[in-house]
């Protein structure tokens, strides 16, 4: 009966995928872009700390980006695998609290970071002359150091307060991970209060580094459009592009899950979205940061040439 179940503290968690045909198809290509995504985000940490070229803030604050894109999907994806490999869904207390607080960090650092990398292109393109100056190592370390500790700060609170709810009923989590408003569902006190704070601190940790990135492309389209050199004008544009892309999908797929209250949407929407920030934009970014970039390109051909100059001698 139910009370057994109410004195296990394990979730079972809805797997993505069942043993049809179809399924393993999409198994597989979920696979396949988790790796691709690892290779990408790793080769790009590893180009940015090798090749003095690219020690600049702007690639230093885009290696943090790759750090959060190679923990994000690390969180959720091999769970998955292991979940469909063996067959069993269930994830203990401890494991779901560890895959939310991780889940939390990542998202919160990956939205400061993101807005502080629209500040240090609207630097870099509106102010060049005091780039060096008010760019300079010490303030880049500031910044990152910023996002992370948000994430863990709002981590923390979240976690521990999603938490103390009494979650009795069902212990099935419609949802292929451990995430916050999937799990609230699930608790038998009433979570409408928080939910609300919820939403509330939502508009503050999404919005707030939406508006600055608004506020930073905003001018550096301006200054973009007043360029006289069409070369510097293609390279502002492309950058800044590629950055806004990245900003569109991440805080798309956020704003959808957690401020869009939960009647608007179904848990088959939940996952696809979730899927989409935990493993398709990570493994987007370093493709869409790196192949527009032409230092990126260069650094990579640069270490090719040199590895396959040692293979040959």
């Amino acid at each position: 009966g139910t009370s057994n179940v109410s004195s296990n503290s394990d979730f079972i968690l809805m797997g993505l995928f069942s043993y049809t045909g179809p399924h393993l198809v999409l198994f597989f290509l979920m696979a396949t872009v988790f790796i691709i995504g690892l290779l990408g985000n790793t080769t790009l940490l590893f180009l940015i700390a090798t090749d003095s070229r690219l020690h600049t803030p702007m690639y230093f604050l885009l290696s943090q980006l790759s750090l959060l894109d190679v923990g994000f999907p690390l969180v959720t994806i091999p769970k998955v695998v292991a979940e469909f490999l063996q067959g069993q869904n269930v994830i203990s207390f401890g494991g779901c609290a560890t895959q939310m607080f991780f889940l939390m960090l990542m998202g919160v650092s990956e939205g400061v970071l993101l807005s502080l990398m629209s500040y240090d292109r609207y630097m870099a393109v509106c102010h060049p002359l005091h780039y060096q100056v008010l760019m300079r190592s010490q303030v880049c370390l500031v910044m990152v150091g910023a996002s992370w500790f948000s994430g863990a700060l709002v981590a923390s609170i979240l976690t521990s307060i999603t938490l103390q709810f009494p979650y009795c009923a069902s212990h099935t989590v419609d949802h292929f991970f451990c995430e916050m408003p999937a799990l609230l569902k699930l608790s038998c006190a009433d979570t409408s209060a928080y939910e609300l704070a919820l939403s509330i601190s939502g508009v503050l940790i999404l919005l707030l580094p939406l508006s600055l990135i608004f506020i930073s492309y905003g001018h550096v389209l301006g200054a973009v459009l007043l360029m006289r050199s069409a070369e510097a004008r293609h390279k502002a544009f492309t950058t800044c592009s590629s950055h806004v892309t990245v900003v569109g999908l991440f805080f798309g797929a956020a704003v959808f899950i957690y401020m869009v209250p939960g009647s608007y949407h179904s848990p088959k929407q939940d996952n696809v979205v979730s899927l989409f920030y935990s493993l398709i934009t990570p493994t987007l970014n370093p493709l869409i940061y790196s192949l527009r970039n032409r230092e990126v390109r260069m650094s990579l051909v640069k270490f090719m040439g040199r590895s396959d100059f040692k293979v040959k001698g």
